[in-house]
């Protein structure tokens, strides 16, 4: 969107379709517990890891991830139409764990590891390894954002701590510490090591770390949707092809073509002139449903199309209420303008509630796909009821608009065009 006077761009967002694993490919990750041998993972927290990981992709932006259990220890990870898949990777695959450690008068460095006393102190430490102590956690976090540093202009993340007792934990230990390094250390490993300057009396500060706005994004989501309960490694990367192949979506779509101009060739010879005006209402229908699926954006997979082409049948359904009912007048001796008006008044109750029904159910299958990680149901149903609600406009709006138009114009008013 530009400004028409200067040229200038107000919002720029790409509106392609996007497309689901299986029509486009993209990129599967199988994720492990990183735990000593022998330790058993509980499924609670495997599945709290799952739902973490599940927010952390779709706050990136991507729709319609697979993400499943596998296993007592694994978790499988497929995302369609990945651009930068090491981005991707690194914001979900992280633990995710942010500390805010009291470092002394070290000098520490972004990048270099430590051991930290969170979430208990380490058995096992080599002879001469400083364990530090965790101040707080990302845990205590309230909120965090991208920002910029308003001297270097380069991206930093803004946070601030929850009120209560994580905002007077910094409060007290920067009061008491001026002139020592506080590090933020991101699962074991530093970012940056500030020296306090001053009291930090309301919680907040920024974390500055050379980031690139990619990375500085990534931190964000992983401090906003929280730590992963259970350490992961990556185990498998690897970037897959459409799962149906090119050969199988253009058959698919053939099959669409086909049933769609079957139906419009029936409600042509069938209903004459209503049918040629449902047939214009229907590719009305079609532009503003695929404009939609751009403009949300819906991802489309193979289920997500069946539930579109399911939709173009209500729509046509409704149609076929309302000519029924107006041929039933026309035959009982209505004039033309009589008939339409009944003909519609009587066919809304039952073509309003088969829509209600249907989106219903759409809404329980949006239920169960988002609660069960189906996600391939959760587009059907998505598609489906948007389908539905542009159906319901154009055959109670469009239709009606077209036929009492031609209609008004009195140059069609023999009843063998209405289908009697």
């Amino acid at each position: 969107m530009t400004n028409p006077l200067t040229g200038e761009v107000i919002f720029s967002r790409d509106v392609s379709y996007r497309r689901g694993l299986d029509l486009a490919g993209g990129l599967h990750v199988v994720l492990e517990a990183d735990v000593p041998e022998g330790t058993e993972v509980s499924s609670d927290r495997m599945e709290a890891a799952r739902e973490i990981i599940e927010r952390r992709i779709n706050a990136l932006g991507t729709t319609e991830p697979i993400i499943q259990v596998a296993g007592n220890n694994r978790i499988v990870v497929d995302i369609p139409g990945v651009q930068n898949p090491d981005e991707v990777i690194a914001t979900f695959g992280q633990t995710g764990l942010l500390e805010f450690i009291d470092a002394g008068t070290d000098t520490l460095v972004p990048g270099q590891e430590v051991v930290t006393d969170y979430p208990e102190p380490p058995a096992d430490v080599p002879e001469g390894t400083k364990v530090y102590h965790t101040i707080l956690t990302g845990a205590d976090l309230e909120t965090a954002s991208v920002g910029f540093h308003p001297e270097t202009n380069e991206p930093v993340v803004s946070f601030k701590f929850k009120d209560g007792e994580p905002t007077q934990k910094l409060r007290e230990f920067t009061r008491n510490n001026v002139g020592r390094v506080m590090a933020i250390v991101l699962d074991k490993r530093v970012i940056s090591a500030p020296v306090i300057r001053d009291e930090i009396p309301n919680g907040s500060g920024i974390i500055e770390g050379n980031f690139t706005l990619e990375s500085a994004r990534a931190l964000e989501i992983q401090l906003r949707y929280g730590a992963l309960p259970v350490p992961l490694k990556i185990v498998q990367v690897r970037t897959v092809g459409a799962t149906l192949g090119e050969d199988s979506v253009q058959r698919s779509v053939l099959a669409g073509l086909i049933g769609v101009i079957s139906v419009a060739i029936f409600m042509l010879l069938y209903y004459r002139l209503p049918g040629l005006l449902a047939n214009l209402a229907l590719i009305i229908y079609g532009a503003v449903s695929l404009s939609l699926f751009k403009l949300l954006p819906v991802t489309l997979t193979l289920a997500g199309i069946a539930g579109f082409i399911l939709s173009i049948g209500m729509a046509v359904d409704a149609n076929i209420l309302i000519f029924e009912r107006m041929k039933e007048e026309l035959r009982s001796g209505k004039s033309l303008g009589a008939a339409a008006r009944i003909g519609f008044r009587r066919a809304w109750p039952s073509i309003r509630d088969s829509n209600f029904s249907t989106l219903i159910t759409c809404a329980i299958l949006f239920w169960f796909g988002a609660t069960f990680g189906a996600s391939i149901v959760k587009g059907f149903a998505v598609t489906l009821a948007i389908g539905v609600i542009v159906s319901f406009f154009s055959a109670i709006f469009v239709t009606r608009i077209f036929l009492e138009t031609v209609m008004g114009l009195g140059r069609v008013t023999r009843e063998w065009w209405y289908g009697v």
